[in-house]
């Protein structure tokens, strides 16, 4: 059994982060387990054409660790990859990366005061536990009735399949989100003919997207100021599009340029009321894009605007009874967001693991930590999302709070933490009053921000301005504090129980 303070969970900017700022308060005693073969969580995972970050490049990246040589406003998606791996190394987080290392499962021994997380390789006791896996982690896929007997190609988007030549053939894209919008523009072009199943038209709006000049990448390398003040002019300005959210007329109001650019791109009246969305602006994730409505209208590309029903040997089924004949489907359906897989395996203090207590609502304290799961930390939790800006500052505000409470817990000789059950119970009541009236609840969508029992536990109601400041210490009187005296020698390892990606 290996001996690690701190064992943290998953490769991706979570991961990083939390490496970074441990390494910054001089915590050296750590690992980080990635079960794949290579550092970068959803950002190695998502290859597909035309992925990219849908925040601007200067806010989506550490604030410590700028970048001036984005290519573009939203960079793509190995520039981002590139990006984190390069920000590896320079930290010194590398040599405390184990790759190809899943965990099996994390079990908390009240006897011991410890974690004990088993993994394909080896078996890990730890002070402390944080769950970075994300909630962007595990695809999707719809089970259609017949799926298996298709006769053709069929992937997610997260797990693109770079063997299948697209070229000439007939694809079926399933779904209308982020990916689906990114990628059609890139396929049109090639494919013999492309069918957009879509239950849902979405909103997309412009995107202020371009190459940046080599004079402004310049200013940006020699006057660090100069790209300080344009990530704080992008972050405030975003700030602004959030209080707007809170108030579905104020969206309502600002509709226009959603249906005004879907009226210079798409002259059909038909096609264009297909693609006119019935729920108010903001309800689900801006979508942007100039090339998205662009490939709809030309003559090779369907929009079916209805779900499919079933999957026969050689097509699709929609709806409406018809059949459609295809040779590729690709799901663009999203994530198993309110049921991620580190949730079946984190096992809490009272032998249940972190999904049988949420039973399909997730919920913790400001995202980051759960009641009966003592010294555990999630990274990007429930509640804490937003629909218009960077994760990276919520995850270095959360980096914060955690290592806030391990130097506390060291001054003090804290053997563990569990949150007060009536914090959590009082912070959520409260989150769920404030998100009743918002644009997320009352928009007359259903959006992956609501889960299976129909409760938003995504998203952070208030700014991030809030989240920050409420993140940025811990308070001790927050939870039930167990002396490090108390703690026995190490029990048995744990049962053999679920599987989860690291």
């Amino acid at each position: 059994m290996t001996r690690k303070k701190i064992v943290i969970v998953g490769g991706g900017f979570s991961g990083l982060g939390v490496g970074i700022e441990l390494l910054k308060r001089g915590i050296t005693d750590f690992v980080i387990l990635e079960k794949a073969s290579q550092l970068g969580g959803t950002w190695r995972e998502n290859t597909y054409p035309g992925c990219a970050c849908d925040v601007p490049s200067h806010l989506y990246s550490f604030s410590y660790a700028p970048n001036p040589d984005w290519s573009r406003v939203f960079s793509p998606q190995p520039e981002i990859q590139a990006y984190l791996l390069r920000v590896a190394q320079e930290f010194g987080v590398m040599s405390h990366v184990q790759l190809d290392t899943e965990v099996e499962e994390a079990r908390w021994s009240d006897d011991a005061q410890k974690w004990f997380v088993r993994t394909n390789r080896e078996t890990f006791e730890a002070e402390i536990l944080v769950a970075g896996a994300g909630p962007l982690h595990l695809p999707k896929i719809p089970k259609l009735p017949g799926l298996e007997n298709f006769g053709g190609t069929y992937f997610h988007t997260a797990q693109w399949n770079h063997e299948h030549d697209l070229k000439g053939r007939r694809v079926a894209v399933v779904g209308t989100g982020s990916s689906s919008i990114q990628l059609v523009p890139e396929i049109q072009p090639i494919v013999k003919e492309l069918l957009l199943f879509q239950r849902t038209a979405a909103w997309v709006l412009p995107k202020p997207d371009h190459a940046i000049p080599a004079l402004e990448k310049a200013l940006f390398r020699y006057v660090p100021a100069a790209q300080r003040a344009y990530r704080s002019t992008i972050y405030h300005a975003l700030e602004l599009v959030q209080l707007a959210q809170r108030r579905p007329k104020a969206m309502e109001r600002l509709q226009f340029l959603g249906t005004g650019h879907l009226a210079r791109a798409v002259k059909d009246p038909e096609l264009r009321a297909k693609l006119t969305p019935d729920f108010v602006l903001g309800c689900k994730r801006f979508l942007l894009s100039n090339t998205y409505y662009p490939a709809l209208t030309q003559p090779n590309a369907h929009v079916i605007a209805q779900g499919v029903r079933e999957v026969t040997p050689t097509g699709l089924v929609s709806a409406d009874g018809t059949h459609h004949e295809v040779d590729t489907i690709v799901f663009g359906t999203g994530f198993e967001v309110s049921d991620p897989p580190i949730s079946r395996c984190v096992v809490g203090r009272d032998g249940r693991t972190l999904g049988e207590v949420w039973g399909g609502s997730p919920e913790a304290f400001l995202g980051t930590t759960v009641s009966g799961f003592p010294n555990l930390f999630l990274m990007l939790g429930p509640n804490v999302g937003n629909g218009h800006s960077s994760a990276l500052g919520i995850i270095e505000a959360q980096a914060s709070y955690l290592a806030s409470g391990l130097e506390q817990m060291a001054r003090q000789d804290i053997a563990s933490l569990d949150l007060r059950a009536e914090v959590q119970a009082r912070f959520n009541d409260d989150v769920q009053e404030a998100l009743r009236d918002t644009v997320w609840n009352a928009g007359g969508c259903a959006s992956w921000y609501l889960d299976v029992n129909g409760r938003n536990s995504a998203i952070y109601p208030w700014t991030t301005i809030d989240l920050f400041r409420r993140l940025r210490r811990l308070e001790l009187s927050h939870y039930e504090v167990t002396a490090r005296a108390r703690a026995a020698k190490s029990p048995a390892q744990p049962a053999t129980r679920a599987r989860v990606g690291a």
